[in-house]
């Protein structure tokens, strides 16, 4: 197994479709070609055309022949942080990039297809892809203290509409609305909530997670990255921090997203160094981005912005690590056990040049 080490680091703090809980369904999947729509975070943000050069970013030399790099990442602040300077054409040794900003829903659906040459997908949809993908050790979002968030109505302790009390027994019988079934939101949900599954689990696009909980749809809903700081404005309350729970658990940061790199397509060890120099130019000079980064984070007030840069690009984004890596395999495997995904070697699920 081989794993190159970032030395930098980064500046302090700085569908709808329902179906009964635990069993497999459809997924929306985007179709290379056609306008991808949606937020990874559900809060809107413009989608380019798979296939033509996106209009915010410049030129840059060619790869493979002078064929662009196919590139699908989330319009959620992290990444339009993190790889402003790969769209823009400003890191020297890599390729024009043709990019396209979707819910990661529908990027861990597109990628089963080998759409992308490098794609922003779920850690859970690890095991489904790494036949085709390596899986890359920056750029992705990992860390500690921003884990998913299972939200209900009223103040958690059973008073309101919500679905009740901290213990998990509480959601028997509830309808619990997720914003992806392969997600690792989801899949740190259903560890969590094994032997005790709601009665329902609905598929929903992630901006209508929360006001569909407010409005009584749903019983609870399972959100994840700025809904963390937005969701008392909804009148919820947080009845778990998945993330709490897998730290305390396991001692190891949530892996949450990935990045990944198609296999024959790009050399991964490049790819790795184009997104680790496109990660230090960020930190480097944040105000660089501010208008890319805001212009697709449409609904989001710029200190939400801030915040939810500074949880989310961190250490782990430039490199994954020993605590990264055993993370990731913790939460394969644990899940593997558990019959929810397939079983994946560990050397596959961390090594990028293998």
């Amino acid at each position: 197994m081989v794993r190159q080490r970032a030395q930098d680091n980064p500046p302090a703090a700085g569908r709808p479709g329902s179906r009964a809980a635990g069993q497999p369904g459809s997924r929306a999947a985007g179709q290379p070609g056609s306008r991808a729509a949606g937020h990874a975070n559900g809060t809107g943000g413009s989608a380019s055309q798979p296939g033509s050069r996106a209009s915010d970013r410049s030129g840059g030399p060619g790869y493979g022949g002078g064929v662009a790099l196919s590139l699908a990442i989330s319009p959620c602040p992290n990444d339009t942080f993190v790889f402003h300077a790969l769209v823009h054409g400003q890191v020297p040794s890599a390729p024009p990039v043709e990019v396209t900003y979707a819910d990661v829903d529908v990027t861990n659906t597109a990628a089963e297809r080998g759409a992308f040459d490098l794609v922003k997908v779920s850690y859970a949809a690890l095991p489904w892809l790494l036949d085709d993908y390596h899986l890359l050790p920056c750029g992705g979002a990992l860390g500690r203290g921003c884990g998913p968030l299972v939200l209900t109505r009223g103040d958690g302790n059973g008073n309101g509409n919500g679905a009740g009390g901290p213990d998990r027994t509480d959601l028997t019988g509830a309808t619990v609305a997720v914003p992806g079934d392969r997600t690792t939101a989801y899949l740190l949900f259903r560890l969590w909530s094994a032997g005790r599954p709601p009665a329902r689990i609905e598929v929903v696009p992630f901006h209508q997670i929360m006001p569909g909980v407010a409005a009584g749809r749903y019983d609870a809903g399972l959100v994840i990255h700025e809904a963390r700081f937005t969701y008392p404005r909804h009148g919820l309350t947080a009845l778990v921090d998945l993330g709490e729970w897998w730290e305390a658990d396991t001692g190891l940061p949530i892996p949450l997203g990935a990045i990944l790199a198609r296999r024959g397509a790009v050399d991964p060890e490049a790819a790795a160094g184009w997104i680790r120099d496109s990660v230090r130019r960020a930190w480097a000079d944040p105000a660089a981005s501010r208008d890319y980064v805001l212009a697709h984070a449409q609904e989001m007030e710029p200190d939400v912005v801030d915040r939810h840069i500074g949880l989310y690009v961190n250490e782990f984004t430039a490199d994954l690590g020993d605590a990264g890596f055993a993370a990731v395999e913790a939460l394969l495997g644990r899940a593997a056990d558990a019959g929810l995904v397939p079983q994946t070697s560990s050397s596959r699920a961390t090594a990028w040049t293998s």
